[in-house]
């Protein structure tokens, strides 16, 4: 009788550790993304639908929308922030493995290869990679997040003296964002397109 009871006591205690350490995990405000289509939150968050990636946009920030000088076609829309410029993509990636890990480690041997001071840092889901450009006030943040068939990632752009904030800033912006990923094959590494809402597409072609 007592060694049942002690296995209901330590079965207790065992259980009572789950569920505090998912609590820990997802937060006091809720579960942190970035999620998936299919388990996006009901929340009342504003995002930006620019097809494969919904996302958060901050009060005060400005959109800045790149497109090929050649073909005209819609490359990334940039956020713009007082701390710096913010730029969220998504692109195909395999079931399982670490995506990300691999190009993190690309990107650092790049920058470091163009003559840039390269610091890989630990992050909320992996590796960071910071880079300061050479001979400019300009500093560079790369985060990404493997998610299921979908790589995240995301990345700052501005003045040395405001990358840290501009760093929390994108982690912040990346737990709400949203990945779209949709059923098609699609290689490895392939970006996912980017569209615009047709109220700002059709207001940029007025501008034109």
């Amino acid at each position: 009788m007592f060694g049942r009871r002690r296995r209901e006591r330590k079965q207790a205690e065992e259980q009572a550790r789950i569920e505090a350490q998912a609590a820990e995990e997802v937060g006091e405000d809720g579960p942190e993304g970035p999620f998936d289509e299919a388990d996006a939150p009901q929340d009342e968050i504003s995002r930006l639908d620019l097809g494969s990636v919904r996302v958060p946009v901050p009060d005060g920030s400005q959109l800045q929308v790149e497109v090929g000088q050649d073909d005209g076609e819609l490359r990334a829309v940039h956020v713009v922030t007082p701390v710096g410029r913010l730029t969220v993509s998504a692109y195909a990636a395999p079931r399982t493995g670490d995506m990300w890990r691999e190009i993190a480690k690309e990107l650092a041997d790049q920058l470091r290869g163009e003559g840039h001071r390269v610091v890989k840092e630990r992050g909320v889901w992996g590796d960071e990679v910071s880079a300061e450009i050479a001979n400019e006030d300009v500093a560079l943040r790369f985060v990404g997040v493997n998610g299921p068939r979908w790589m995240l990632r995301g990345v700052t752009a501005g003045p040395r003296e405001s990358a840290d904030d501009a760093a929390e800033l994108l982690r912040e912006i990346l737990k709400l964002t949203v990945v779209v990923r949709g059923q098609a094959p699609m290689p490895v590494r392939t970006p996912l397109p980017v569209e615009l809402p047709d109220a700002i597409a059709q207001h940029l072609q007025a501008q034109q």
